[in-house]
Protein backbone atom coordinates (compact mmCIF):
# COMPACT_ATOMS: atom_id res chain seq x y z
CA UNK A 1 0.00 0.00 0.00
CA UNK A 2 1.24 3.37 -0.80
CA UNK A 3 1.92 5.26 2.40
CA UNK A 4 -1.48 7.82 1.53
CA UNK A 5 -2.94 9.44 4.27
CA UNK A 6 -6.22 10.33 2.03
CA UNK A 7 -8.53 8.62 0.06
CA UNK A 8 -10.02 10.62 -3.10
CA UNK A 9 -14.02 11.29 -2.67
CA UNK A 10 -16.24 11.28 -6.23
CA UNK A 11 -18.23 13.97 -6.63
CA UNK A 12 -21.91 12.70 -6.53
CA UNK A 13 -24.21 15.84 -8.66
CA UNK A 14 -27.93 15.83 -7.18
CA UNK A 15 -30.40 18.37 -7.04
CA UNK A 16 -33.19 16.95 -4.50
CA UNK A 17 -33.55 18.17 -0.95
CA UNK A 18 -30.74 16.84 1.69
CA UNK A 19 -32.73 15.35 4.67
CA UNK A 20 -30.05 13.86 7.38
CA UNK A 21 -30.64 10.12 8.84
CA UNK A 22 -31.93 9.24 11.69
CA UNK A 23 -29.84 7.17 14.56
CA UNK A 24 -31.73 3.48 13.24
CA UNK A 25 -30.67 4.19 9.77
CA UNK A 26 -27.55 5.03 10.66
CA UNK A 27 -27.39 1.75 12.67
CA UNK A 28 -28.51 -0.44 10.19
CA UNK A 29 -25.70 0.94 7.74
CA UNK A 30 -23.01 0.43 10.44
CA UNK A 31 -24.27 -3.25 10.84
CA UNK A 32 -24.16 -3.97 7.42
CA UNK A 33 -20.82 -2.77 6.39
CA UNK A 34 -19.82 -4.74 9.48
CA UNK A 35 -21.46 -7.52 9.62
CA UNK A 36 -22.48 -8.20 5.62
CA UNK A 37 -19.86 -6.60 3.80
CA UNK A 38 -16.70 -7.33 6.35
CA UNK A 39 -15.68 -3.54 5.50
CA UNK A 40 -14.95 -2.48 9.07
CA UNK A 41 -14.82 -3.48 12.82
CA UNK A 42 -15.90 -1.20 14.33
CA UNK A 43 -16.81 2.63 13.50
CA UNK A 44 -18.46 5.79 15.18
CA UNK A 45 -20.69 8.36 13.49
CA UNK A 46 -21.33 11.49 15.58
CA UNK A 47 -24.14 14.17 14.38
CA UNK A 48 -24.53 17.89 15.75
CA UNK A 49 -27.37 19.93 14.74
CA UNK A 50 -29.41 22.64 16.27
CA UNK A 51 -31.07 20.00 18.64
CA UNK A 52 -27.23 19.12 20.23
CA UNK A 53 -24.98 16.01 19.43
CA UNK A 54 -25.69 12.51 18.95
CA UNK A 55 -23.38 9.06 18.48
CA UNK A 56 -24.44 6.35 16.69
CA UNK A 57 -21.52 3.23 16.95
CA UNK A 58 -21.47 -0.45 15.97
CA UNK A 59 -18.28 -2.79 16.62
CA UNK A 60 -15.84 -3.39 18.79
CA UNK A 61 -12.20 -1.51 19.55
CA UNK A 62 -10.29 -4.80 17.98
CA UNK A 63 -11.65 -8.27 16.90
CA UNK A 64 -12.54 -10.44 19.76
CA UNK A 65 -12.33 -7.24 21.73
CA UNK A 66 -15.77 -6.97 23.42
CA UNK A 67 -15.42 -3.85 25.13
CA UNK A 68 -17.83 -1.40 22.68
CA UNK A 69 -17.08 1.60 20.77
CA UNK A 70 -18.43 5.23 22.03
CA UNK A 71 -17.80 9.02 21.16
CA UNK A 72 -14.75 9.28 23.34
CA UNK A 73 -12.88 5.72 21.13
CA UNK A 74 -10.01 7.61 20.22
CA UNK A 75 -8.94 6.50 16.08
CA UNK A 76 -6.13 7.87 14.11
CA UNK A 77 -7.88 10.71 11.78
CA UNK A 78 -5.43 10.91 9.31
CA UNK A 79 -5.34 13.46 6.35
CA UNK A 80 -8.31 14.89 8.61
CA UNK A 81 -5.21 16.81 10.49
CA UNK A 82 -4.83 19.14 7.47
CA UNK A 83 -7.70 21.09 8.66
CA UNK A 84 -6.09 21.23 12.06
CA UNK A 85 -3.04 22.64 10.32
CA UNK A 86 -4.86 25.34 8.01
CA UNK A 87 -7.24 26.46 10.95
CA UNK A 88 -3.42 27.43 12.54
CA UNK A 89 -2.44 29.04 9.52
CA UNK A 90 -5.69 30.98 9.51
CA UNK A 91 -5.31 31.84 12.97
CA UNK A 92 -1.83 32.58 12.68
CA UNK A 93 -2.79 35.07 10.04
CA UNK A 94 -5.33 36.46 12.00
CA UNK A 95 -2.90 37.46 15.22
CA UNK A 96 -0.53 38.81 12.55
CA UNK A 97 2.10 36.73 12.83
CA UNK A 98 2.31 35.67 9.24
CA UNK A 99 1.00 36.28 5.97
CA UNK A 100 -1.09 33.93 3.44
CA UNK A 101 1.49 35.96 0.91
CA UNK A 102 4.72 34.61 2.70
CA UNK A 103 7.12 32.67 0.91
CA UNK A 104 7.58 29.17 3.05
CA UNK A 105 11.14 29.50 3.20
CA UNK A 106 11.19 32.13 5.51
CA UNK A 107 9.82 30.40 8.30
CA UNK A 108 13.14 27.44 7.34
CA UNK A 109 16.53 27.66 8.76
CA UNK A 110 18.45 30.24 6.06
CA UNK A 111 20.29 27.28 4.25
CA UNK A 112 17.30 25.83 2.82
CA UNK A 113 16.36 25.92 -0.58
CA UNK A 114 12.93 25.57 -1.54
CA UNK A 115 11.96 24.97 -4.87
CA UNK A 116 10.98 28.50 -7.46
CA UNK A 117 9.55 28.62 -10.88
CA UNK A 118 8.65 31.42 -12.81
CA UNK A 119 10.51 33.87 -10.53
CA UNK A 120 7.80 32.87 -7.77
CA UNK A 121 8.01 31.05 -4.52
CA UNK A 122 5.76 28.78 -2.86
CA UNK A 123 3.91 30.86 -0.54
CA UNK A 124 1.36 29.59 2.70
CA UNK A 125 -1.44 29.57 0.93
CA UNK A 126 -0.08 28.00 -2.24
CA UNK A 127 0.66 25.08 0.68
CA UNK A 128 -2.99 25.28 2.18
CA UNK A 129 -4.23 25.06 -0.82
CA UNK A 130 -2.83 22.01 -2.84
CA UNK A 131 -1.54 23.88 -5.47
CA UNK A 132 2.44 24.39 -4.51
CA UNK A 133 3.53 22.37 -7.31
CA UNK A 134 5.25 20.42 -4.78
CA UNK A 135 4.36 16.39 -5.06
CA UNK A 136 2.13 14.02 -3.29
CA UNK A 137 5.48 13.15 -1.67
CA UNK A 138 8.70 13.29 -1.76
CA UNK A 139 10.79 11.13 -4.00
CA UNK A 140 13.28 10.40 -0.92
CA UNK A 141 10.70 8.83 0.99
CA UNK A 142 12.00 4.86 1.42
CA UNK A 143 10.71 4.05 4.78
CA UNK A 144 12.67 1.17 6.40
CA UNK A 145 9.35 -0.61 7.69
CA UNK A 146 6.66 -0.26 5.42
CA UNK A 147 3.77 -0.97 7.88
CA UNK A 148 5.15 2.74 9.71
CA UNK A 149 6.25 4.48 6.21
CA UNK A 150 6.44 8.10 7.42
CA UNK A 151 8.17 6.86 10.61
CA UNK A 152 11.64 7.22 10.21
CA UNK A 153 11.48 10.26 7.50
CA UNK A 154 13.84 13.03 9.07
CA UNK A 155 13.87 16.69 9.00
CA UNK A 156 16.95 16.76 7.32
CA UNK A 157 15.79 14.79 4.89
CA UNK A 158 13.03 16.68 3.71
CA UNK A 159 15.64 20.00 3.32
CA UNK A 160 17.17 17.88 1.47
CA UNK A 161 14.70 17.20 -0.98
CA UNK A 162 13.22 20.60 -1.21
CA UNK A 163 16.86 21.75 -1.98
CA UNK A 164 16.84 19.29 -5.58
CA UNK A 165 13.24 19.05 -6.22
CA UNK A 166 12.59 21.15 -9.60
CA UNK A 167 8.95 22.42 -9.99
CA UNK A 168 7.11 20.49 -13.18
CA UNK A 169 4.63 23.58 -13.87
CA UNK A 170 3.98 26.98 -12.23
CA UNK A 171 3.01 27.56 -8.57
CA UNK A 172 -0.40 27.92 -8.25
CA UNK A 173 -1.65 27.14 -11.41
CA UNK A 174 -2.83 23.44 -10.59
CA UNK A 175 -4.75 21.90 -7.66
CA UNK A 176 -2.45 18.83 -6.85
CA UNK A 177 -3.28 16.68 -3.03
CA UNK A 178 0.19 16.75 -1.54
CA UNK A 179 0.83 15.46 1.86
CA UNK A 180 4.44 16.81 1.86
CA UNK A 181 2.93 20.20 0.82
CA UNK A 182 1.08 20.21 3.82
CA UNK A 183 3.16 18.80 6.20
CA UNK A 184 5.59 21.47 5.55
CA UNK A 185 3.10 24.26 6.20
CA UNK A 186 2.33 22.48 9.55
CA UNK A 187 6.67 21.96 9.81
CA UNK A 188 6.77 25.98 9.09
CA UNK A 189 4.33 27.14 11.33
CA UNK A 190 6.02 25.66 14.32
CA UNK A 191 8.88 26.74 13.57
CA UNK A 192 7.21 30.20 13.64
CA UNK A 193 5.58 29.77 16.75
CA UNK A 194 8.58 28.07 18.25
CA UNK A 195 7.13 24.83 19.59
CA UNK A 196 6.45 21.56 18.35
CA UNK A 197 3.58 20.83 15.90
CA UNK A 198 1.58 18.78 18.94
CA UNK A 199 2.00 21.97 21.49
CA UNK A 200 0.73 24.21 18.28
CA UNK A 201 -2.55 22.24 18.07
CA UNK A 202 -2.92 21.49 21.85
CA UNK A 203 -2.32 25.57 22.67
CA UNK A 204 -3.97 27.10 20.06
CA UNK A 205 -6.96 24.61 18.98
CA UNK A 206 -7.45 22.04 21.32
CA UNK A 207 -7.35 24.78 24.09
CA UNK A 208 -9.93 26.59 23.35
CA UNK A 209 -12.47 24.19 21.86
CA UNK A 210 -11.65 21.77 25.47
CA UNK A 211 -10.89 18.59 23.41
CA UNK A 212 -8.64 16.83 25.18
CA UNK A 213 -8.56 13.67 23.05
CA UNK A 214 -7.12 15.10 20.27
CA UNK A 215 -3.21 14.63 20.27
CA UNK A 216 -0.03 13.12 18.78
CA UNK A 217 1.15 11.11 22.01
CA UNK A 218 -1.32 9.29 23.44
CA UNK A 219 -1.44 9.42 27.46
CA UNK A 220 -1.82 5.98 29.23
CA UNK A 221 -5.32 7.00 29.90
CA UNK A 222 -6.48 7.44 26.26
CA UNK A 223 -4.20 4.09 24.79
CA UNK A 224 -6.65 2.23 26.75
CA UNK A 225 -9.93 3.77 24.75
CA UNK A 226 -7.08 4.00 21.75
CA UNK A 227 -9.14 1.72 18.87
CA UNK A 228 -6.95 -1.26 17.17
CA UNK A 229 -5.97 -0.40 13.25
CA UNK A 230 -7.14 -3.12 10.79
CA UNK A 231 -5.90 -3.39 6.93
CA UNK A 232 -8.27 -4.06 4.42
CA UNK A 233 -8.09 -8.15 5.57
CA UNK A 234 -9.31 -6.41 8.85
CA UNK A 235 -5.76 -7.66 10.10
CA UNK A 236 -4.65 -5.62 13.07
CA UNK A 237 -1.90 -3.13 11.99
CA UNK A 238 1.01 -1.08 13.12
CA UNK A 239 0.21 2.71 13.86
CA UNK A 240 1.40 5.54 12.23
CA UNK A 241 3.95 7.84 13.69
CA UNK A 242 4.73 11.22 11.17
CA UNK A 243 7.42 13.28 13.05
CA UNK A 244 8.40 15.31 10.49
CA UNK A 245 5.43 15.56 8.27
CA UNK A 246 2.88 15.75 11.38
CA UNK A 247 0.68 18.40 10.21
CA UNK A 248 -0.38 16.11 6.98
CA UNK A 249 -1.59 13.22 9.04
CA UNK A 250 -0.50 12.79 12.86
CA UNK A 251 -3.11 13.81 15.18
CA UNK A 252 -5.40 10.60 16.65
CA UNK A 253 -8.85 12.15 17.73
CA UNK A 254 -12.55 11.31 19.04
CA UNK A 255 -15.88 11.52 17.51
CA UNK A 256 -16.63 13.79 20.52
CA UNK A 257 -13.59 16.02 19.93
CA UNK A 258 -14.11 16.35 16.12
CA UNK A 259 -17.97 17.69 16.97
CA UNK A 260 -16.72 19.94 19.31
CA UNK A 261 -14.25 21.31 16.38
CA UNK A 262 -17.57 20.89 13.73
CA UNK A 263 -19.45 22.37 16.10
CA UNK A 264 -17.58 25.58 16.57
CA UNK A 265 -17.23 25.85 12.58
CA UNK A 266 -21.32 26.26 12.40
CA UNK A 267 -21.46 28.46 15.26
CA UNK A 268 -23.05 26.48 17.85
CA UNK A 269 -20.50 27.21 20.65
CA UNK A 270 -18.44 30.53 20.83
CA UNK A 271 -14.65 30.58 20.21
CA UNK A 272 -11.90 32.99 19.01
CA UNK A 273 -10.80 30.76 16.04
CA UNK A 274 -14.35 32.16 14.57
CA UNK A 275 -12.81 34.77 12.57
CA UNK A 276 -10.16 32.03 11.14
CA UNK A 277 -12.43 29.12 10.65
CA UNK A 278 -14.29 31.29 8.73
CA UNK A 279 -11.79 32.52 6.36
CA UNK A 280 -10.87 28.67 5.80
CA UNK A 281 -14.21 29.05 3.49
CA UNK A 282 -13.75 32.52 2.28
CA UNK A 283 -10.13 31.75 0.47
CA UNK A 284 -11.13 29.07 -2.42
CA UNK A 285 -9.33 28.11 -5.21
CA UNK A 286 -10.64 25.43 -8.26
CA UNK A 287 -9.49 21.95 -8.18
CA UNK A 288 -10.17 21.10 -11.85
CA UNK A 289 -12.96 18.47 -10.67
CA UNK A 290 -16.50 20.31 -11.79
CA UNK A 291 -18.26 21.18 -8.50
CA UNK A 292 -15.43 20.99 -6.02
CA UNK A 293 -13.33 23.89 -4.68
CA UNK A 294 -10.79 24.08 -2.04
CA UNK A 295 -10.26 26.20 1.02
CA UNK A 296 -8.25 26.37 3.30
CA UNK A 297 -7.78 22.66 3.43
CA UNK A 298 -11.18 22.00 3.19
CA UNK A 299 -12.95 20.61 0.22
CA UNK A 300 -16.16 22.18 -0.67
CA UNK A 301 -18.94 20.24 -2.69
CA UNK A 302 -20.46 23.59 -4.44
CA UNK A 303 -23.58 21.72 -5.66
CA UNK A 304 -26.69 21.22 -5.35
CA UNK A 305 -26.09 22.66 -1.75
CA UNK A 306 -22.45 22.87 -0.72
CA UNK A 307 -20.79 20.53 2.01
CA UNK A 308 -17.87 21.46 3.44
CA UNK A 309 -15.73 18.40 4.32
CA UNK A 310 -12.27 15.95 4.51
CA UNK A 311 -11.18 12.63 5.00
CA UNK A 312 -8.80 10.90 5.85
CA UNK A 313 -6.63 7.20 6.05
CA UNK A 314 -3.86 5.46 7.41
CA UNK A 315 -3.32 1.78 7.60
CA UNK A 316 -5.69 0.89 9.49
CA UNK A 317 -7.96 3.81 10.26
CA UNK A 318 -10.56 6.02 7.97
CA UNK A 319 -12.49 8.96 8.67
CA UNK A 320 -14.75 12.03 7.67
CA UNK A 321 -15.18 15.32 8.85
CA UNK A 322 -18.24 17.75 7.50
CA UNK A 323 -20.36 19.87 7.41
CA UNK A 324 -23.28 21.81 5.82
CA UNK A 325 -23.67 25.82 6.61
CA UNK A 326 -27.26 25.89 4.85
CA UNK A 327 -28.86 22.60 7.32
CA UNK A 328 -26.58 23.56 9.83
CA UNK A 329 -25.58 19.91 10.48
CA UNK A 330 -22.19 18.52 11.01
CA UNK A 331 -20.99 14.80 10.48
CA UNK A 332 -17.71 12.86 11.54
CA UNK A 333 -17.16 9.26 11.13
CA UNK A 334 -14.35 7.44 12.46
CA UNK A 335 -13.12 3.40 11.73
CA UNK A 336 -10.81 1.29 12.53
CA UNK A 337 -9.89 -0.37 9.50
CA UNK A 338 -8.30 0.72 5.99
CA UNK A 339 -11.07 -0.71 3.65
CA UNK A 340 -11.81 -0.30 0.36
CA UNK A 341 -15.47 1.14 0.80
CA UNK A 342 -13.90 3.45 3.92
CA UNK A 343 -16.42 6.06 5.02
CA UNK A 344 -16.78 8.92 3.35
CA UNK A 345 -20.28 7.66 1.68
CA UNK A 346 -21.28 7.22 5.12
CA UNK A 347 -20.12 10.65 5.79
CA UNK A 348 -22.12 12.21 2.60
CA UNK A 349 -25.37 10.27 3.10
CA UNK A 350 -25.59 11.08 6.92
CA UNK A 351 -25.37 14.94 5.70
CA UNK A 352 -27.76 14.18 2.81
CA UNK A 353 -29.60 10.99 2.13
CA UNK A 354 -29.53 11.88 -1.39
CA UNK A 355 -25.95 11.28 -1.50
CA UNK A 356 -26.33 7.17 -2.27
CA UNK A 357 -23.91 5.10 -0.63
CA UNK A 358 -21.45 2.80 -2.03
CA UNK A 359 -22.63 -0.19 -4.10
CA UNK A 360 -20.95 -2.82 -1.93
CA UNK A 361 -20.85 -6.61 -3.21
CA UNK A 362 -20.58 -9.47 -1.04
CA UNK A 363 -18.20 -12.68 -1.45
CA UNK A 364 -19.89 -16.11 -2.02
CA UNK A 365 -18.09 -19.28 -1.36
CA UNK A 366 -16.81 -21.34 -4.75
CA UNK A 367 -15.27 -24.47 -5.37
CA UNK A 368 -11.60 -23.54 -4.76
CA UNK A 369 -10.56 -26.31 -7.50
CA UNK A 370 -11.64 -23.69 -10.06
CA UNK A 371 -8.83 -21.54 -9.21
CA UNK A 372 -6.13 -24.15 -11.00
CA UNK A 373 -7.79 -22.68 -14.06
CA UNK A 374 -7.41 -19.07 -13.41
CA UNK A 375 -3.98 -19.28 -12.23
CA UNK A 376 -1.44 -17.57 -14.84
CA UNK A 377 -0.53 -14.51 -16.48
CA UNK A 378 -2.52 -11.96 -18.40
CA UNK A 379 -1.36 -9.15 -20.65
CA UNK A 380 -3.25 -6.08 -20.63
CA UNK A 381 -0.12 -4.04 -22.50
CA UNK A 382 3.42 -4.97 -23.50
CA UNK A 383 4.39 -3.47 -20.08
CA UNK A 384 1.72 -4.49 -18.13
CA UNK A 385 1.17 -7.89 -16.84
CA UNK A 386 -1.84 -8.97 -14.04
CA UNK A 387 -0.57 -12.47 -12.05
CA UNK A 388 -2.87 -14.31 -10.96
CA UNK A 389 -1.63 -16.65 -7.68
CA UNK A 390 -3.31 -19.59 -5.66
CA UNK A 391 -2.68 -19.94 -1.84
CA UNK A 392 -4.63 -22.45 -0.71
CA UNK A 393 -8.24 -21.76 -0.93
CA UNK A 394 -7.35 -18.02 -1.43
CA UNK A 395 -7.02 -16.34 -5.37
CA UNK A 396 -4.37 -13.45 -5.51
CA UNK A 397 -3.78 -11.28 -8.79
CA UNK A 398 -0.76 -8.67 -8.73
CA UNK A 399 -0.35 -6.02 -11.35
CA UNK A 400 3.37 -5.03 -12.72
CA UNK A 401 5.09 -3.08 -9.94
CA UNK A 402 1.62 -3.16 -7.54
CA UNK A 403 1.51 -5.12 -4.34
CA UNK A 404 -0.66 -8.32 -3.97
CA UNK A 405 -4.36 -8.27 -3.34
CA UNK A 406 -6.64 -10.97 -2.43
CA UNK A 407 -9.70 -11.50 -4.76
CA UNK A 408 -13.41 -12.67 -3.64
CA UNK A 409 -15.81 -14.63 -5.92
CA UNK A 410 -18.88 -12.82 -7.21
CA UNK A 411 -19.52 -15.95 -9.28
CA UNK A 412 -17.44 -18.94 -10.46
CA UNK A 413 -15.80 -16.84 -13.04
CA UNK A 414 -16.14 -13.36 -11.67
CA UNK A 415 -14.29 -11.53 -8.81
CA UNK A 416 -13.40 -8.86 -7.38
CA UNK A 417 -10.72 -6.97 -4.82
CA UNK A 418 -11.83 -5.25 -1.32
CA UNK A 419 -9.20 -2.88 -1.57
CA UNK A 420 -10.31 -0.71 -4.51
CA UNK A 421 -13.53 -0.38 -7.11
CA UNK A 422 -13.00 -3.15 -9.63
CA UNK A 423 -13.81 -6.15 -11.15
CA UNK A 424 -12.07 -9.66 -13.32
CA UNK A 425 -14.04 -11.91 -15.29
CA UNK A 426 -12.38 -15.18 -16.39
CA UNK A 427 -13.10 -16.48 -19.85
CA UNK A 428 -12.65 -20.50 -20.14
CA UNK A 429 -12.27 -23.30 -22.67
CA UNK A 430 -14.18 -26.41 -22.42
CA UNK A 431 -11.47 -27.91 -19.67
CA UNK A 432 -11.86 -24.96 -17.59
CA UNK A 433 -8.98 -22.99 -18.07
CA UNK A 434 -8.46 -19.54 -18.40
CA UNK A 435 -7.94 -18.02 -21.88
CA UNK A 436 -8.90 -14.39 -21.11
CA UNK A 437 -9.17 -12.02 -18.11
CA UNK A 438 -11.26 -9.05 -18.19
CA UNK A 439 -10.37 -6.15 -16.07
CA UNK A 440 -13.66 -4.07 -15.55
CA UNK A 441 -13.05 -0.50 -14.23
CA UNK A 442 -13.78 3.15 -13.71
CA UNK A 443 -16.50 2.17 -16.86
CA UNK A 444 -13.75 0.37 -19.38
CA UNK A 445 -13.61 -3.44 -19.99
CA UNK A 446 -9.74 -3.90 -20.58
CA UNK A 447 -9.16 -7.39 -21.46
CA UNK A 448 -6.10 -9.35 -20.97
CA UNK A 449 -5.09 -12.62 -23.05
CA UNK A 450 -3.23 -14.74 -21.17
CA UNK A 451 0.57 -14.81 -22.00
CA UNK A 452 1.87 -18.16 -20.05
CA UNK A 453 2.48 -21.44 -21.73
CA UNK A 454 0.10 -24.39 -20.49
Amino acid sequence: MKPSITIPLAILLLTACARAQSDSEIRKILSERIDSYHQGVGIVVGVVDSRGRRIISYGALDQGDKRPLNGDTVFEIGSTTKVFTSLLLADMVRRGEVALSDPVAKFLPPGVKVPERGGRSITLLDLATQSSGLPGLPTNLTPKDAANPYADYSVDQLYQFLGTYQLTRDIGAQYEYSNLGVGLLGHALARRAGMDYEALVRSRICGPLEMESTQITLSPEMKARFAVGHNQDLKPVANWDLPTLAGAGALRSSVNDMLAFVAANLGYRQTPLAPAMAAMVAERRPTGTPGMEIGLAWHIFTVPDEIVWHNGGTGGYRSFMGYSAKSRVGVVVLSNAFTGAGVDDIGLHVLDSNRPLIALRKEISVNPKLFDGYVGRYQIAPNFIVAVTREGDHLFAQATGQPRFEIFALSDREFFPKAFDAQMSFETDAQGRATQLVLHQGGKDTPAKRVDAP
